[in-house]
């Protein structure tokens, strides 16, 4: 416990009357303002209409939420909400889940792709995973911040003892166990320090957001469709599936398997990011041809 660092970050920044504003949501729209602008710079940079940042903004942003809630709801607790259907809105009570948020940024660069920029899904693509990448790694500091997500038991100097935590590894009984404070489930014993995964995910992320702009910017990786979404997928999720290793399983359904449902969901992105890469770059550079102003409905 010595080596360790004691945790225990309340996870409201402030309070207004009944109003509270957590780290995590400040954090999360803090990430997209600055995705966004970032973004912005790019379709600057190429040429693209103005008019397309604040469309690519307000449906990207969408698809992300309702995509995440979707995802936890169908790959995590189905169990629960098949029988509380109408809490499956209920964002606010939590439940995220970064799988099937990337599954409707696809879908959704594919739908604006096909009716606004007419150019091939990837061009946006690769465009969006500059800012997406350091999104997410901003949205692991908030679940950081909120004491979630968190690994298993670790002697490591930098493990975390999560005093908010939800669930705490009570070295007495060798077990996570779900209790309010350390003192009433765990009296004889002390919380032991756990790998903090959320600290570990943030990493990755920065240092492939801190890639993608280099390459976009410095070796003009923009003009290799698919490029740049092909080293973000592979790079988010090869780091997914290792950390995973490390992490709690989210639900109870995944005790007991080899590969927890994190790590197979991240699977298909890796084989998708692999591909793309190596198209990619056999196909060499190509020559967009954007509008300079979206064209007037007749």
């Amino acid at each position: 416990m010595l080596l360790s660092i004691i945790w225990d970050q309340d996870p409201i920044l402030f309070s207004l009357g009944s109003l509270s504003v957590r780290w995590y949501g400040l954090l999360y729209a803090l990430g997209f303002f600055i995705g966004i602008s970032i973004i912005g710079k790019t379709f600057k940079r190429d040429g693209a209409p103005e008019s397309w940042l604040d469309k690519v903004f307000i449906y990207i942003v969408l698809a992300v939420i309702v995509g995440s809630r979707l995802g936890h709801v169908f790959f995590y607790d189905w169990a629960y909400y098949k029988e509380n259907l109408w809490e499956i809105p209920m964002v606010w009570h939590g439940g995220l889940a970064s799988h099937g948020g990337a599954l409707a940024m696809v879908l959704t660069c594919w739908l604006l792709s096909k009716y606004m920029t007419k150019q091939n899904i990837w061009w946006l693509g690769d465009r969006l995973f500059i800012g997406s990448s350091l999104v997410a790694g901003m949205i692991r500091i908030g679940n950081l911040m909120n004491s979630e997500i968190y690994g298993t038991p670790t002697n490591l100097p930098w493990g975390f003892v999560f005093l908010r935590g939800r669930e705490q590894f009570c070295g007495s009984v060798n077990e996570f166990v779900e209790c309010p404070a350390p003192t009433v489930c765990c009296p004889q014993a002390e919380w032991l320090p756990c790998h903090p995964t959320q600290l570990y995910e943030a990493g990755a992320y920065f240092l492939l957001f801190i890639l993608l702009m280099w390459l976009y910017w410095k070796k003009d990786a923009g003009k290799y469709n698919g490029l740049l979404s092909g080293i973000g997928f592979t790079g988010v999720f090869v780091a997914r599936q290792l950390i995973e290793i490390l992490k709690n399983d989210q639900s109870d359904f995944e005790a007991g398997m080899t590969f927890n449902m994190g790590q197979w969901l991240s699977l298909p992105f890796v084989i998708l990011g692999v591909y793309l890469i190596v198209r990619a770059l056999r196909k060499g550079k190509v020559e967009y041809v954007l509008p300079h102003e979206e064209p007037k409905k007749k």
